[in-house]
């Protein structure tokens, strides 16, 4: 595997995600932002943030494998919320494990989640990148 995920000693562990990553592969791959759209190019879980973030994962997950990867080789998430407050931080983890359950997968790569006020659409909620190494 071309990833190791560290929790460093004095830094909070974070059950979401590692606080660290380090990549050895030799091909970075990056996936551009994944909103809730299905296949179908149609919003899955219109006004549902934790159906959302499962959507976007599951897009995430779809793009990796297109690419001979999986979770195991993200190094970076990086998480886009509209009107992100804190009291929303179980309904995206509630997302992120239902993700996790059908793409029998633990995606704890580091990330970063930054509040903003609207994406592409109107009904979009979320929007997830990902950075990934692979050999």
């Amino acid at each position: 595997m071309a990833i190791t995920l560290v929790n460093p000693g004095g830094l909070p562990e974070i059950d979401l995600y590692r606080q660290v990553s380090i990549g050895s592969g030799s091909k970075l791959v990056f996936i551009a932002g994944q909103v809730a759209w299905g296949a179908d190019g149609v919003t899955v879980g219109e006004g549902d943030l934790a159906a959302q973030v499962e959507q976007c994962y599951l897009n995430i997950g779809t793009a990796l494998a297109e690419v001979g990867a999986s979770f195991d080789d993200v190094v970076k998430l990086t998480v886009y919320l509209v009107d992100w407050a804190p009291e929303k931080m179980s309904l995206f983890a509630e997302g992120v494990a239902r993700a996790a359950a059908r793409l029998g997968v633990t995606p704890v790569a580091p990330l970063t989640g930054i509040g903003v006020a609207a994406l592409a659409g109107p009904d979009l909620l979320v929007e997830v990148e990902a950075t990934a190494i692979i050999d």
